[in-house]
């Protein structure tokens, strides 16, 4: 049995060890009521139009497995240009050659979307990459920024404030309200990041 937590009027927070295996399970349970489930690092928000009581049962209940499926695979061109790329080069002890190789060398994944429209939260960054946010973030980081701090990566889908080690750019949008869904990578997505020159 899991905890579950209830989230304003509409929502319930349930405690999940694999939350994009949960989300799956949920989707498939076709549970009434949900309008929405979104997984986060290690919950998933459950909305929902009523019933919280009944549906609040029925997730400490659901059967859910430890693998999510698997996402779509996105490819994101990056142009190692970042103003950060020499300074993690020294924080790591690896040569800024080195650190490119080893941050196109993983396979990420999407844990869950945040901070700004389209911001996904990417998993699987080599721990000899693991740095720091900068101790002064910037009032602003250009769309389409490729950047780190701690265990995460993610590009930055619109300009914005952030304290995020930049790599580099890439010209893919991120965020477009005319597409459906307008966020190009959702939560389960493997992402490769590809040195395009």
């Amino acid at each position: 049995m899991r905890e579950v937590r209830r989230a304003g009027d509409r929502g319930l927070l349930v405690e999940a060890a694999s939350p994009h295996a949960l989300r799956a399970a949920i989707l498939a349970a076709d549970l009434p009521g949900v309008t929405d489930v979104v997984p986060g690092e290690a919950t998933v928000l459950v909305v929902a139009s009523g019933g919280l009581e009944l549906l609040e049962r029925r997730l400490r209940d659901l059967e859910a497995g430890d693998e999510a499926p698997a996402g779509r695979s996105v490819e994101i061109p990056v142009v190692y240009d970042g103003a950060d790329l020499a300074e993690v080069a020294e924080l790591t002890g690896l040569s800024v050659a080195e650190v490119v190789a080893r941050y196109g060398a993983a396979e990420y994944t999407v844990a869950y979307l945040g901070f700004s429209p389209g911001f996904g939260y990417l998993t699987g960054l080599d721990p000899a990459l693991r740095v720091p946010r900068r101790s002064t973030p910037r009032t602003s980081v250009p769309a389409g920024s490729v950047a780190m701090a701690g265990p995460y990566t993610a590009v930055y889908p619109s300009a914005s404030p952030g304290g995020w080690r930049l790599l580099g750019r890439t010209d893919l949008v991120l965020w477009d309200v005319r597409r459906d869904p307008p966020s190009l990578l959702g939560p389960g997505d493997r992402v490769r990041f590809v040195p395009s020159r």
